[in-house]
């Protein structure tokens, strides 16, 4: 499959697991927000799609995303790798109820 087919997929997850989501471009990549706060961000890169759900969204699903490479807040898929889409979706979902539990 390839990149702009996975990132509209991505994109098609956010939107089904967050209808209420704001969609916006930040740092240059789609981005997402409900309740006033972020929420999920992702971009395409030469070797790997970069998705950035706050440390909170990290921590929450840290052994699922340990076979990944990440940084605070952010995890890189390998595009030469099946990319997770199932656990994005969990990912996206614990977002939302995370900030409605915030506001």
């Amino acid at each position: 499959m390839e990149v702009q087919k996975q990132l509209q997929r991505i994109r098609t997850i956010i939107k089904k697991a967050a209808p209420d989501a704001v969609e916006q471009i930040v740092y240059g990549m789609p981005g997402y927000k409900t309740n006033g706060k972020p929420l999920v961000y992702f971009a395409g890169y030469k070797n790997h799609i970069g998705f950035y759900a706050t440390p909170s969204g990290h921590e929450a699903f840290q052994k699922e995303l340990s076979k990944y490479k990440q940084g605070k807040g952010s995890v890189q898929f390998p595009l030469n790798q099946t990319i997770p889409f199932d656990l994005i979706e969990q990912i996206v979902r614990f977002r939302v109820q995370e900030n409605a539990e915030k506001s």
